[in-house]
């Protein structure tokens, strides 16, 4: 069997998985967001602004969006930022 140069084991493979899924996931609740705060205009403005995050994500990681070993801190961070976001969507929502 040949060594996968790419992956760092199965735990860091399902740490990359979710984070990005929830790198998706907060994009997308921060544009809705931006849409129930503004309108169209809004919605442009959150996507501007979760552009702007996966940037900082890169930067953070060493210029890769996906690093091949991925600390649990960044996973907490990534949860953190999606829950605060979701809960803002819901409270704008009601």
């Amino acid at each position: 069997m040949t060594e996968n140069s790419v992956s760092a084991g199965a735990a860091s493979d399902v740490k990359t998985l979710g984070a990005a899924a929830l790198l998706t996931y907060s994009a997308g609740v921060l544009l809705l967001v931006g849409y129930l705060l503004l309108g169209v205009f809004g919605a442009i403005l959150g996507a501007v602004g979760a552009v702007f995050g996966v940037i900082w994500w890169r930067r953070t990681h060493d210029d890769k969006v996906f690093p091949r070993d991925l600390s649990v801190k960044s996973l907490v961070v990534l949860v953190v930022v999606a829950v605060a976001v979701t809960l803002l969507a819901f409270a704008l929502a009601a």
